[in-house]
C-alpha cells in the first residue's frame, strides 16, 4: 500500500464534504492544491485550516475549459512538486422536472461530465511522469442513483452523473497499463444543504434510506484514503449511501 505522506493531491470541488475530505487527507500528510471556480474566499478559509498539517497552494480555475485545466496542472507541479492524486467532488444539482426539460437543461447538466474528462486527462498526463509501478489514482464522484434507479425531476443531472460513473471504468481500462488507478464514489444524502429544513431533510429524504440516517461525510472521507493507498483496485463506483439504492427509483 502507498505510504500518502508528502504526495500531492488536486482537489477540485472543496466546499462541504470536499472540506472534509480535504482535512482528512492533510492529517496522512498529503499535499493539496485545492481549486476554485469562483469562491476564492471560500477556498482561502480552508487552506487557513489546513496550513497547520500540510503544505497546500490555490488554484483558480474553470474546470469545464481546456486551457484552464492544462494551467491547473503547470501549477500544482510548480507549487507543490508533483501531482499523484486527484480527487474531483465538483458537481451542481440541477433540478429539472419533465415539463422543463430542453436543451437549455441539458446544458445546465453537461459541464460537470466535461470537466470530469478533461481533468481525468489532463491529470493523468501528468501522472504518468511519476515513478511506478503505481504512478497516480483518479477519485471521482458519481451519484447513488446512476447505475440504474434514477429519481424523478434531475434526468439531464442523472444522466450526467452516469457518464461519470462509465468513465470510471473506462479510464481505469486506459490507464492501467501506465499504473494510474480509477475509482469512484456515489454518495447518498450526506450533510443536508442549507435551503432544505431540517424536518423536510429527515421526513423526505432520510426517511427514504433503508438505514434512516445520512450518507456520512466523514466515512466517505475514510474510504478515499483507502482507496488511495491502495495499489490493487481499480474500475470501482463504491456506493457510500446508507443503502439508499436499495429503496428503488421514483423519489422526488
Amino acid at each position: 500500500m502507498l505510504n500518502l505522506e508528502s504526495r500531492t493531491a488536486l482537489m477540485v470541488g472543496t466546499k462541504r464534504m470536499g472540506g472534509v475530505v480535504a482535512r482528512r487527507l492533510a492529517q496522512e500528510g498529503v499535499r493539496l492544491a485545492l481549486s476554485y471556480r469562483g469562491s476564492k474566499r471560500a477556498a482561502e478559509a480552508l487552506q487557513a485550516q489546513l496550513e497547520p498539517l500540510t503544505r497546500t497552494c490555490l488554484v483558480q480555475a474553470d474546470v469545464s475549459r481546456p486551457e484552464d485545466v492544462v494551467r491547473l496542472m503547470q501549477t500544482v507541479r510548480e507549487e507543490l512538486g508533483d501531482l499523484s492524486f486527484l480527487v474531483n467532488l465538483a458537481s451542481g444539482f440541477p433540478r429539472a422536472p419533465l415539463d422543463s426539460l430542453g436543451a437549455a437543461a441539458w446544458e445546465a447538466a453537461e459541464p460537470a461530465a466535461r470537466a470530469n474528462y478533461l481533468l481525468a486527462v489532463h491529470a493523468s498526463r501528468s501522472m504518468r511522469q511519476n515513478p511506478g509501478p503505481t504512478r497516480g489514482h483518479l477519485i471521482f464522484f458519481s451519484d447513488w442513483a446512476a447505475g440504474g434507479t434514477p429519481y424523478r425531476n434531475y434526468l439531464p443531472y442523472l444522466t450526467s452523473k452516469a457518464s461519470i460513473d462509465f468513465m470510471t471504468r473506462a479510464f481505469a481500462v486506459e490507464l492501467a497499463p501506465h499504473g494510474i488507478l480509477v475509482n469512484a464514489i456515489a454518495p447518498g444524502p450526506t450533510m443536508r444543504p442549507p435551503e432544505i429544513s431540517r424536518d423536510d431533510w429527515d421526513r423526505s429524504v432520510v426517511a427514504r434510506t433503508p438505514l434512516r440516517r445520512e450518507s456520512a461525510a466523514g466515512e466517505i472521507a475514510e474510504m478515499i484514503v483507502t482507496l488511495l493507498k491502495s495499489e490493487t483496485i481499480t474500475g470501482e463506483t463504491i456506493r457510500i449511501d446508507a443503502g439508499r439504492h436499495l429503496a428503488g427509483p421514483g423519489v422526488d
